[in-house]
């Protein structure tokens, strides 16, 4: 038997989350989860209450538009042109359910099978999953020591059947986030060939600097080219109500549609109201949990050297993420489920988003430190500190 799912691989958190199986954590030493960026809290308690009104409304149960509500698409338009100060406009913009739908959809519409899609290493599990499934030929791009991409790289690698580069900033796994500059020189490498940028921006309310994060819907005809791909999930707690956006051509969405129509139909209503009342309610509370983040990146800078001391670097950092490399003999994949057991920590290791026999997946990790405060993640540094396994080339 074959099919589309058997090409590629099992979904990484729920294997993961195996490794808890058995194992118990004292309460004097809990386990230090940083595996997956999800918000552990839930929306806050103004945004329930909206929830909970929008529940009493008829329509809240119903069908709607495909590509969305649109006093969701007016609001989220009216947003985004402030936020890079460059019109965009409500037909340029479709709801989906979740950001992970934004991409699938994308790929639907853009690519058929044994076309390609040029992406980062390490990429997003879910992206090459998608991929896979697709028919979709993964060209991977690898980075330089700052993690950073290279438009000369991504050159080098595209075929007469590549569609589209694909880049997410800030970056999940690595954290890192992407200089405007480089961002414009990959905005005009895809606009040259005749290619799509994608650029999957769910972490880009936290994003720690305070310019725009890119000039690119400044550009003329940018939807020619661009292709923005968007979440609420982490952005106003509300992970499990699935709503996200793609900004694209008004053309291209349409094809987006059909895929939306034969698949969720509508993203779910009451995610479009929530995030809606947030974009128009929540900017100030989102400022601060903004901050919160940023605060907690600098503790992974602040207690980190205990850990360099030990042999580990500190490769990347920002948003949600961390990418760290370690100093031992054993290869990730094979620490990760002993970190569990010998130190209380779940990490990702880098394997789990990696093609398989990358070289550089034997050393590192990825650290999702979004629901780990100050004191957690200086207890992090210091359980990782403390293990005295065989190091590399002892």
């Amino acid at each position: 038997m074959s099919s589309w799912t058997q090409t590629t691989f099992a979904p990484p958190i729920p294997a993961a989350r195996k490794w808890l199986d058995g194992v118990t954590f004292s309460p004097d030493r809990p386990l230090i989860n940083l595996s997956q960026a999800v918000p552990a809290d839930p929306p806050p308690l103004a945004l329930q209450e909206v929830m909970a009104e929008a529940l009493k409304d008829p329509e809240t149960h119903l069908y709607g538009p495909v590509l969305g509500l649109p006093s969701l698409r007016e609001t989220l338009a009216q947003s985004w042109s402030g936020f890079y100060a460059a019109p965009v406009r409500p037909d340029q913009i479709a709801i989906t359910a979740g950001c992970n739908q934004a991409f699938t959809a994308t790929i639907a519409a853009l690519c058929g099978a044994g076309d390609e899609v040029i992406l980062p290493v390490p990429w997003y599990f879910n992206h090459k999953m998608c991929l896979d499934m697709s028919g979709v030929i993964a060209k991977p791009m690898s980075l330089g020591a700052d993690l950073l991409p290279d438009p000369d790289i991504a050159k080098s690698l595209i075929s007469p059947r590549t569609k589209a580069i694909l880049l997410i900033s800030p970056n999940n796994p690595t954290g890192v986030e992407y200089p405007p500059a480089l961002l414009h020189s990959f905005f005009e490498l895809a606009r040259d060939h005749g290619l799509k940028l994608i650029i999957d921006e769910t972490y880009r309310d936290f994003h720690s600097g305070t310019d725009p994060v890119h000039d690119l819907l400044k550009q003329a005809d940018w939807d020619q080219t661009l292709i923005q791909l968007y979440s609420f999930s982490k952005s106003f707690r509300m992970t499990g109500h699935r709503t996200g956006a793609i900004f694209a051509n008004a053309k291209f969405l349409a094809e987006v549609e059909k895929y939306l129509d034969t698949t969720t139909i509508c993203a779910p209503t009451l995610g479009q109201t929530s995030a809606e009342w947030g974009l128009r309610n929540l900017t100030d509370w989102l400022a601060d949990q903004r901050q919160d983040l940023i605060d907690r990146r600098a503790a992974i800078e602040t207690h980190f050297p205990k850990l360099a001391a030990k042999g580990w670097r500190l490769q990347g950092v920002g948003a949600y993420f961390a990418w760290v490399t370690h100093p031992f003999a054993e290869s990730a994949d094979r620490l990760a489920p002993k970190l569990v057991t010998e130190a209380g920590v779940l990490l990702l290791p880098a394997s789990m988003f990696m093609p398989e026999g990358d070289p550089n997946a034997p050393r590192a990790f990825r650290v999702a430190f979004a629901n780990v405060n100050a004191v957690g993640i200086a207890e992090f540094t210091e359980r990782l500190a403390s293990l005295d396994w065989p190091l590399a080339g002892a």
